[in-house]
């Protein structure tokens, strides 16, 4: 739905500019509104005279358009958009934007932007693959950018396919979707307005050796939906992220971690300032005692692996709670549902509990719907299956009424 949205384009010193003319036009033929924003090395690749043309807007260039004191305005241009687009983005670019370094009226422009703004990458693989292009994107990404990228999957050497700016048509489709599927916020209730959560998503990865872990098949989309619905109602969010292909929400605060060691420090420390935590993140109970420093070879018929026991999150977190905190655990569990479920809320201190259930067919893991039951010490609620948006507005509703109990 890109009818009536104002897209600030923004171009940089790629081989992939040329592609630019082409998400414009997808862009107007859809309805939008575009102002192109171009750094000083995109202009040697195409002239801001075709840019214009196409948009019927001047090209936005320098900070100063003429020289009798008139100026562009980035933070206009922030006010202004519906969403800012960057594509193609140069491994550059990424690091400027990453760190704040304000040299040209791009940068200044998405340091002063208030929509959503979406990335599309575009360099060689080896520049993609260098540590440092992934540490600034894992930092963009934290930030609440959404990167669009070519699907693939990742190769022992590198990462397939990635670097190449994905295709003009998916990007246009990608803001399409997005602006189709994102809800009314001025209907959504703002109750949890003021209010700090923090939320853990997504499996840990336990590693045996540089190219093996253990893990689970957690996709984190539940945790990722709770975040977004938290945000959505007002509340400042911090989301520690296990390893998921999942875009952060808007407005929210995403802290990356691997293993369970990671998020469990991570939540200790993010946990004292809240004023509720969500662990909906598939911990792995269990690593391996050591981790080999090279692949394991495959030597003789068998391998043993000795396992310990990883820190229990929440239940360090529930010794940890105060009378103003509120708890929300997740089990899921394969037979016994209720009574494994009711011994975890009681033992880990928790306000109330998110029963999922294997035996609920088209749920849990890489679903996109869920079937629950919360439970807590004043009874249980059984809820239909529905889509883990719906289902993240049931658990949101259970949450801002403990603490308005609690508040009150």
């Amino acid at each position: 739905m890109l009818s009536g949205k104002k897209i600030v384009l923004g171009i940089t010193g790629s081989i992939a500019a040329y592609k630019a003319c082409l998400i414009i036009r997808g862009l107007i033929k859809r309805g939008a509104e575009v102002q192109v924003v171009i750094t000083p090395a995109g202009k040697e690749f195409i002239t801001p005279i075709t840019l214009s043309a196409l948009t019927h807007k001047p090209v936005i260039s320098d900070f100063f358009s003429q020289r009798d004191g008139t100026w562009h305005s980035h933070v206009d241009l922030g006010i202004w958009a519906d969403a800012m687009l960057i594509a193609p983005c140069t491994a550059s670019t990424l690091g400027k934007m990453a760190h704040g370094v304000a040299d040209n009226m791009l940068i200044t422009t998405y340091l002063s932007m208030k929509a959503p703004v979406f990335i599309a990458p575009a360099m060689d693989l080896d520049m993609y693959a260098h540590p440092s292009t992934q540490a600034n994107i894992k930092q963009l990404t934290s930030y609440g950018n959404h990167f669009i990228e070519p699907a693939s999957g990742f190769l022992a050497s590198g990462l397939e396919g990635k670097g190449r700016m994905e295709e003009p048509e998916v990007i246009v489709d990608t803001l399409d979707h997005f602006f189709d599927e994102a809800p009314d916020v001025s209907s959504s209730p703002q109750d949890l307005q003021g209010r700090r959560i923090l939320i853990t998503a997504g499996p840990t990865y336990e590693k045996i050796d540089p190219v093996r872990f253990i893990g689970n098949y957690s996709s984190g989309k539940m945790g990722y939906s709770l975040a977004e619905e938290c945000a959505r109602r007002g509340a400042d969010v911090t989301l520690v992220s296990g390893p998921v292909q999942l875009s952060t929400p808007a407005g929210v605060h995403r802290i990356d971690v691997e293993s369970c060691n990671e998020m469990y420090d991570a939540c200790r420390q993010a946990f004292s300032d809240c004023d509720a935590a969500i662990l909906c993140a598939a911990v792995a109970d269990f690593r391996p005692e050591s981790t080999a420093s090279q692949k394991i070879k495959r030597e003789g018929d068998a391998l043993e692996l000795r396992l310990v026991p990883n820190p229990d999150i929440a239940a360090s977190l529930g010794r940890m709670k105060g009378a103003h905190q509120v708890m929300v655990g997740f089990a899921l569990e394969t037979n016994n549902e209720f009574a494994n479920a009711s011994h975890k809320l009681e033992k880990k201190n928790l306000d109330f509990i998110v029963l999922n259930s294997l035996r609920n067919a088209g749920t849990c893991f890489g679903s996109d719907d869920n079937q629950i039951t919360i439970i807590s010490r004043q009874g249980r609620k059984d809820f239909d299956k529905k889509p883990k948006t719906a289902v993240a507005r049931d658990i949101i509703d259970e949450l801002s009424n403990h603490l308005n109990e609690i508040h009150s």
